[in-house]
């Protein structure tokens, strides 16, 4: 084992390939960042002033064999994905065949993505482009493919996340900055695995088709070198924005800027970010870098989160880890709800089941709830980003019209 004995100024050391490098904690221990004196396979020339430790290199927690000192005990730990190893079958070899749509039944791989699994309060993310940015900043919603933090941590610049990406321009827009939405998730059932038969249509959308990756059916993400577990939100449907949901910002040295902070009660998004990183919103189109808060103005909302206290029905939000209570503007009236539930709209329009977004002079703004080739080509619906296919459809053309409930376990 060698030991390079400079420090990062934190006292962490990691064990990494058999040697011990200084290093700093990313997502409360998901990844590390770590710092060497000289040049090794991996590490990155990134010299920080006043640092004698110019190179570094990101990795994932389960690539180190030692921390030292350990991590304080803080918040429950995310669910490792475990992977089997034997030795004819190692990280390779399940890595391969995440990446091969006709092993999506292999029981390996289906025990490996089974490990990787979702609880309420797991912080999930969603990687962005500019103009993803803009659309969030001004009141979309959390929907459609995302990761848990977890598993992505030490994807940190611009060339790493571009595997993350949903937009379909490959990293070429804003290529060097990337953005992330993260937010908590408020139940485990408001998200799904891309794999089985109810997610088969995405396997079989042409390339003209869709934007974004190729889903491969695995519920792995189309990687030459990773192995990230992906998840799409149940029904593609907009999931109600948690309070202190975030909006970051990685530039190419991966440093994790917080740009926004979504404040509920007031519906809009709270600037963090001082002057020295505000050049980082230059590509974000029509948005002031200078503008100390964005509401997200008074579009209806496609789904809401509703509560139940006392006797009354109430506005809610998901306040975790701590949990649900009544959306309101005086903290006196910020009572904990004793039932919770998501609400949206439903419809089937042309054969075709989908959520209801928004209503306008009698037009439906409207997307695919389980998207395929057929149910593209009868509706006609545009792909928005990876897995995301809307349309609009005159409200008399639809069926099966009806508002339901999603209860949340409390």
């Amino acid at each position: 084992m060698t030991l390079i004995p400079q420090t990062s100024g934190n006292g962490l050391h990691v064990t990494y390939g058999g040697t011990v490098y200084p290093a700093e904690e990313i997502a409360r221990g998901a990844a590390y960042e770590l710092f060497g004196a000289e040049e090794a396979p991996g590490f990155e020339w990134a010299p920080r002033p006043g640092s004698t430790l110019p190179w570094r290199r990101f990795v994932h927690v389960t690539e180190v064999t030692a921390v030292q000192p350990a991590a304080a005990p803080g918040e429950e730990a995310e669910a490792p994905m475990l992977v089997p190893l034997h030795r004819e079958r190692g990280w390779s070899y399940v890595q391969q065949l995440s990446q091969q749509p006709a092993a999506a039944g292999d029981p390996t791989l289906a025990a490996v993505r089974a490990s990787a699994v979702i609880r309420r309060g797991t912080r999930m993310v969603k990687v962005l482009s500019a103009r993803q940015l803009a659309g969030y900043v001004r009141g979309w919603l959390p929907h459609g493919f995302c990761y848990r933090e977890h598993d992505v941590a030490h994807l940190r610049t611009p060339s790493a996340t571009r595997v993350l990406r949903t937009d379909g321009t490959g990293g070429a827009e804003g290529g060097d900055v990337t953005y992330v939405l993260r937010w908590r998730a408020a139940d485990p059932g408001d998200y799904d695995v891309p794999v089985g038969a109810a997610h088969r249509g995405l396997t079989e959308l042409a390339p003209r088709d869709r934007l974004g990756g190729a889903v491969l059916g695995t519920g792995f993400v189309p990687s030459s070198g990773q192995l990230v577990p992906e998840f799409v939100t149940r029904d593609f449907a907009d999931l109600p924005m948690p309070a202190n949901a975030t909006l970051l910002a990685y530039p190419a040295d991966g440093a994790e800027v917080v740009l926004y902070s979504y404040q509920a009660e007031q519906r809009g998004w709270l600037r963090m970010v001082g002057p020295q990183w505000r050049h980082l919103l230059a590509a974000v189109p029509g948005l002031s870098p200078d503008q100390e808060y964005v509401p997200t103005g008074e579009t209806p909302r496609s789904t809401q989160l509703v509560g139940g206290y006392a006797d009354g029905e109430y506005e809610a939000v998901a306040d975790l880890p701590g949990g649900f209570r009544v959306l309101a503007m005086t903290r006196a009236a910020r009572y904990p709800v004793h039932w919770a539930a998501r609400r949206l709209r439903l419809v089937d329009w042309r054969g075709a089941p989908c959520l209801v977004l928004r209503e306008e002079s009698g037009w439906l703004r409207l997307r695919l709830r389980r998207p395929d080739p057929d149910a593209v080509a009868q509706t006609g619906a545009q792909c928005q980003e990876r897995g995301v296919y809307e349309a609009w459809a005159h409200a008399g053309e639809v069926t099966d019209d009806q508002v339901v409930e999603l209860p949340y376990a409390l």
